[in-house]
């Protein structure tokens, strides 16, 4: 609760004290407007940096802030929201860590005061990325305390915000048939895609090839001079297929070596410990290996960075190491080659670490709640 009080004073001091700058808000508030003025069909859903890309809960969250910020336009009281809402967020992650013992105590402290990109990220930018984020932690709270249908059912609303949220379904994918079966996992993956199906319908009934091509393009590209891990590359092979088929297949290696080397040998059933470290491993190497990251993408990972560092075989001082290069890489703006190479070397060397035999840890169990 003290940490949670020192992160809402933080978030005051920030708005009151730093400029906000305006990235994404105003295009969010315009693309929702058309929705609330009427528009379903999704192709015709636009904001002042292009077409609206995101799922259909993006939408109906964005649209409440667009009604509790008087259309968008009292910045400053989307920013305390959002302030608030990163309140929230640190309580769900140090809960998630607490009751897991992810992390060594102290580490705990590193979320609150380390990271200047984070804050910026929920109070200077809004950016629809934190409040994803959100209800992914929510969903894992319920999740390592085998309440699956509840941890599902708030995993699809954190997809229908942004897709990001799917890096962690090849491991969430694993842990439901590992717990509860092969039947069982296709009945909560169906639950799943009802959701999907009930908030996308008003825009399916519409348009349907139109809702589906533009809020889960998995093609879409991506601008070279916002890129933070792939500046050292030459543009061209940056925007090149061939390029991209690649990292494509070195995911799936990395997710084929997760499951042979470290998920399929963890004691069953699993420990609330095991199932964080399975879904926060399955987000990383899709992080370490997308085509390209833009710096609000950083709250993808950065919360689960110690935990995942910390359950590998790396020296202490060596895993403080990579953190501190990482957080120095992400506040570097604008990305350099040499920022980019660093980051991508410590993906590197999380991914492997990752592979090997993990830190021995004494277990602690928790029964399967079913909802």
């Amino acid at each position: 609760s003290s940490g949670i009080l020192v992160e809402t004073v933080l978030n005051v001091v920030i708005v009151e004290k730093v400029k906000y700058t305006e990235i994404d808000w105003m295009a969010y508030m315009s693309e929702v407007e058309g929705f609330l003025n009427g528009t379903h069909d999704y192709t015709q859903l636009k904001g002042g940096t292009g077409p609206l890309v995101y799922p259909a809960g993006f939408v109906y969250f964005f649209s409440g802030l667009y009604y509790l910020t008087d259309k968008g336009q009292n910045i400053r009281l989307a920013q305390y929201i959002f302030g608030f809402f990163y309140a929230l967020f640190y309580g769900l992650v140090v809960s998630v860590m607490a009751k897991t013992k992810a992390v060594p105590p102290f580490i705990l402290l590193f979320f609150t005061f380390a990271s200047y990109r984070i804050h910026s990220i929920f109070a200077l930018r809004l950016f629809n990325d934190p409040v994803a984020m959100l209800f992914l932690y929510l969903s894992l709270a319920f999740l390592i305390e085998k309440r699956w249908l509840l941890g599902c059912a708030i995993f699809s609303l954190a997809v229908s915000i942004k897709m990001n949220v799917m890096l962690f379904a090849p491991g969430l994918a694993f842990i439901l048939i590992a717990e509860t079966g092969f039947l069982r996992t296709c009945i909560y993956i169906g639950i799943c895609g009802a959701i999907q199906l009930l908030l996308g319908l008003p825009f399916l009934m519409e348009n349907p090839i139109g809702y589906i091509k533009m809020s889960f393009d998995l093609s879409r590209q991506f601008f070279f001079k916002w890129t933070v891990n792939y500046r050292f590359l030459p543009e061209e092979i940056f925007h090149s297929r061939y390029f991209h088929v690649s990292l494509l297949a070195l995911h799936i290696s990395l997710l084929i070596g997760l499951f042979v080397l470290r998920w399929r040998k963890l004691p069953r059933p699993l420990t609330p410990r095991s199932i964080l470290l399975v879904l926060m491993s399955s987000n990383f190497v899709g992080i370490a290996c997308a085509r390209s990251l833009h710096y609000q993408f950083y709250v993808w990972y950065y919360h689960s960075l110690p935990a995942l560092l910390f359950s590998t075989r790396l020296p202490v001082p060596l895993v403080m190491l990579v953190l501190g290069c990482v957080e120095l890489c992400w506040n570097t703006y604008p990305s350099t080659v040499l920022s980019s190479s660093v980051l991508q070397a410590c993906h590197a060397i999380g991914a492997i670490a990752l592979l090997a035999p993990p830190r021995q840890v004494r277990p602690v169990e928790v029964r399967d709640k079913g909802c």
